[in-house]
């Protein structure tokens, strides 16, 4: 008995004295949350800063600056980019756009929203939206249709007093999309996306060495090309169903009862 009262009062106190290092080593509740969001931009296309959808990320610079970020962007997939600019305590009225290229470098039109918006003298803040089309998965070599791969935002201002140049502003974007499924789906996909290399890299020996492009490291939570199953599919299933059942109830409502008998009336 005595024995184990030693040994309980040891262990007792071992839990006491690890109990303060076990909480004090546990994260922090701010420092559990999710810091990875860029803090920064790009200053061009080759510097865009990677930013996945649905992603909040924020940079500081000046008034007259060009801001870019890149988004992956898949077939069946529409856009929207928000943007919102931090203005300082003091300016002149000035216009603020986002321009969306595709990983061509076209530059790809909005559907709708607010592409371009001036703040007026001293507004706190001014917000930018575009709705882009609906990505294709393949589309004609003449056609600007958006299709899968990196897409870039640029945000900058347009329309500045050249007393308000220089004068330091917070951006923050973030990019969302809806799917919107077999109604868009096409009789076809590229090859791969057009996903820009960042570089070159050489593999093996000098005397048989290989060069393998390294792509932009952002791609869809799924992968790419994951449209390839839609509701189209269900929907096509579906209508050979009811055309199955259709003709099989035809054809048992005209056949009749069966071959006419060979016995004569009467006999």
């Amino acid at each position: 008995m005595w024995i184990t009262r030693v040994l309980s009062a040891a262990l007792l106190t071992l839990g006491l004295a690890a109990g303060p290092a076990a909480a004090d080593s546990s994260p922090s509740p701010s420092a559990s949350q999710d810091s990875g969001a860029p803090t920064e931009a790009g200053t061009s296309f080759r510097t865009a800063t990677e930013i996945e959808q649905g992603q909040t990320a924020t940079a500081s610079a000046s008034t007259g600056d060009y801001l870019y970020w890149s988004f992956p962007a898949d077939a069946g997939q529409r856009p929207t980019v928000k943007a919102t600019v931090k203005l300082p305590d003091t300016h002149a009225a000035e216009a603020w756009q986002i321009d969306v290229y595709d990983g061509l470098r076209r530059r790809q039109s909005c559907q709708y929203g607010a592409q371009t918006r001036t703040a007026p003298a001293d507004a706190a803040s001014v917000e930018l939206t575009c709705v882009l089309r609906t990505v294709r998965a393949w589309s004609e070599p003449w056609a600007d249709d958006p299709l899968p791969g990196t897409y870039y935002l640029r945000l900058t201002a347009v329309d500045v007093p050249t007393s308000d140049l220089g004068l330091p502003v917070d951006a923050e974007v973030r990019v969302d999309s809806k799917d919107i499924g077999g109604a868009a789906a096409v009789d076809g996909s590229l090859a791969a996306p057009l996903v820009p290399g960042a570089g070159v890299l050489s593999q093996g020996d000098e005397e048989e060495s290989t060069k393998e492009a390294l792509l932009a490291s952002l791609e869809p939570s799924d992968g790419w090309s994951s449209g390839w199953w839609s509701d189209r599919w269900v929907w096509t299933a579906i209508g050979g169903v009811l055309a199955a059942l259709a003709g099989t109830g035809g054809y048992a409502l005209t056949r009749g009862s069966g071959r006419p008998s060979r016995v004569p009336p009467g006999a």
